[in-house]
């Protein structure tokens, strides 16, 4: 299964035949054409016709635009489609089209005008422009291809983002607070006193939105509209920050290495392990709190909520433990909510006859899963499901002495650790790449399709690198599979949010024997002392563990909200028609009510994106239901 249910399996671009035959294009000066093209641009723009700048693109072009032309996230393929698109912003949009002008962005070496590719293999070759927009509204940036046709230059791929709200910007560096309020003035308050009266909310006092969660989704847009001056209140289940990483199993470690992984104002010290260790994140997300004055209510629930179409406006009914172990209820009035409890939902564990029946040491989910218990020797494990976790904790049982097998129901992808920071993520970010602020802009800039080609491609160089590995997987029963038209396991991670490993051992264990490997059977009953498969085979067990992963985010919103939230808002996460994700990061289809989650990365980058849409209702900038 490539795809959650409704999703859109991403199509493969047709990359730009460049009449080039290097990748130092036609001999052009780099900064002359970047010159050319945005003249080219504001020309047309300043005389409003949309026709000239859509005649800019190539026939086969891409423009994917994040809130600068509309409120929505779009990418809009091919020339005729982007006139229409252009056409349709100027004549619908409040206020006119909103992009006003640009300017080609030298801020630094990383942004000067340079040839590059468009994709992984190199076949493609473009010259790649960093913008800076001037819009309407505010300030942006973006990024340009252009591929040269005997001499002449189309743009291929255009990205568009807004930055800035004019006048809303964020307090940081030259605007940032003053930190005292000096003079002659009897009781003032210090530090550590207004922020002991500003996180309790109390003396009617009430947050402009409520962030149910504080993991990286929680820390990350908090953070942004605290910098915007949108007051916001984390609500966690947890009693501390971080516990939703450093509850879980023993030798969790981030799979993704550091430079990918920086939260927004806050890098990773250059001292820093490559992959993160679970407490350590933990630790790092409890200080990144402390230090940013982010509001958060621990041991706290959301158990009643309703939302005010009129008033536009939530009433929250939040029951919260105190320090002394008292239980406090509170009712608040945001007027947003923002779901940031990871972008999967409730843990999917199946419904399998027997288990009530289970007499052994463990039956779990794996996000219960407490560690492998030491000097097991002869003790047998059962783990179900063959992803991230399943390996992980497969391997943390083999590692105890365990006797484990694994149970793969269909196929996985896996690419080994080196493949993913030696082929996968090592241009844009690793120890010598540029810093994220120009890397995360190069990234995003690139439209689903034709990233989904360049993913193709490293997946391919991946597999070359891990054959030895991958044939033995093969060898030892385990089915492999390189993701949606092999593309691998990030654009897989897109549309099904799941469905791959990131070998850091576990793989060669399986390869050798020492994880065993139950391929293609579902577990039909659970037996007192193990389970029973479709087939009618029969395995012993002392403990199961069920890494079968999480159902959608809406079964949570479901939970918590109701079903009228629940029945109103859109799909989460997989990808729509255009190539953009469903729901997540903006508006959900319920007013005053987001979705926020990921990975790090991607909540670093998107956490402003909806910080932005968040601020700009704020002031009045937008509507809740404005396209």
């Amino acid at each position: 299964m490539w795809n959650l249910p409704g999703s859109v399996n991403i199509p493969l671009a047709e990359l730009p035949v460049s009449s080039s035959a290097k990748v130092n294009g036609d001999g052009a000066d780099p900064n002359q054409v970047a010159n050319t093209i945005v003249e080219s641009i504001n020309r047309a723009l300043s005389e409003a016709k949309y026709n000239d700048l859509s005649e800019l693109f190539a026939e086969d072009s891409y423009w994917r635009d994040h809130l600068v032309l509309t409120w929505n996230f779009r990418t809009i393929h091919r020339r005729k489609h982007i006139r229409t698109f252009l056409e349709d912003c100027a004549n619908t949009t409040e206020g006119g089209f909103r992009l006003k002008r640009v300017a080609v962005d030298r801020s630094n070496s990383v942004r000067e005008p340079k040839m590059s590719v468009v994709d992984f293999s190199g076949t493609a070759p473009c010259l790649v422009v960093f913008l800076s927009l001037d819009t309407s509204l505010g300030t942006g940036e973006g990024v340009i291809r252009l591929v040269s046709h005997g001499g002449s230059w189309k743009i291929y791929t255009l990205y568009t983002s807004l930055r800035e709200l004019r006048g809303h910007e964020e307090a940081i560096f030259g605007r940032r607070a003053k930190g005292v309020d000096h003079g002659d003035k009897p009781g003032r308050k210090n530090w550590i006193e207004c922020r002991q009266e500003e996180s309790q909310w109390e003396n009617g006092k009430q947050p402009a939105v409520i962030i149910l969660g504080a993991g990286q989704a929680g820390l990350t847009v908090a953070a942004r509209l605290k910098a915007l001056g949108v007051s916001s209140l984390m609500v966690d289940q947890n009693q501390c920050i971080g516990d939703n990483w450093r509850k879980r199993y023993h030798q969790l470690v981030l799979n993704n290495p550091v430079w990918y992984d920086h939260l927004p104002y806050m890098p990773f010290p250059p001292q820093w392990p490559i992959f993160t260790p679970k407490d350590k994140l933990a630790d790092f997300f409890e200080a990144y709190a402390k230090l940013l004055d982010l509001d958060a209510w621990m041991q706290s629930t959301i158990i009643e909520s309703k939302w005010d179409d009129e008033k536009t406006i939530w009433t929250v009914k939040i029951q919260r433990k105190l320090d002394d172990g008292s239980i406090q209820e509170r009712i608040l009035h945001p007027r947003h909510i923002i779901q940031a409890t990871g972008h999967s939902g409730k843990k999917n564990i199946p419904e399998i006859k027997g288990m009530e029946s289970f007499k052994g040491h463990l039956l779990c989910h794996s996000s219960e899963f407490p560690g492998a218990r030491e000097n097991a020797e002869g003790k047998k494990a059962i783990v179900v499901g063959s992803c991230n976790s399943g390996h992980d904790i497969a391997q943390d049982y083999h590692e105890k002495g365990y006797d484990v097998t694994m149970v793969q129901r269909s196929s996985t992808c896996i690419v080994s650790s080196e493949g993913i920071t030696e082929i996968g993520l090592k241009a844009l970010y690793s120890e010598n790449s540029p810093h994220v602020d120009d890397s995360d802009p190069l990234f995003h800039s690139i439209p689903f399709a034709v990233g989904k080609v360049s993913e193709k491609q490293i997946t391919a160089a991946q597999a070359e690198l891990d054959k030895p590995l991958l044939d033995g997987l093969a060898r030892a029963g385990f089915k492999l599979d390189r993701g949606p038209d092999d593309s691998g396991l990030f654009i897989k991670y897109l549309q099904r949010g799941g469905g791959y490993y990131i070998d850091v051992g576990a793989s060669r264990l399986i390869a050798d024997g020492k994880i065993k490997v139950k391929q293609g059977q579902e577990v039909v009953e659970v037996l007192p002392y193990g389970v029973r498969f479709g087939d009618g085979t029969e395995l012993e067990a002392d403990e199961v563990v069920f890494a079968t992963g999480y159902d959608n985010m809406r079964t949570q919103t479901r939970d918590i909200f109701g079903d009228e939230v629940a029945d109103r808002v859109g799909d989460v996460w997989g990808v729509n028609g255009e190539g953009e994700m469903r729901g997540i990061w903006q508006r959900s289809g319920h007013p005053g009510f987001w979705f926020h989650g990921g990975n790090l990365p991607l909540c670093r980058y998107y956490s402003r994106l909806l910080a932005l849409q968040i601020k700009a209702i704020e002031v009045g900038i937008a509507k809740y239901d404005e396209e």
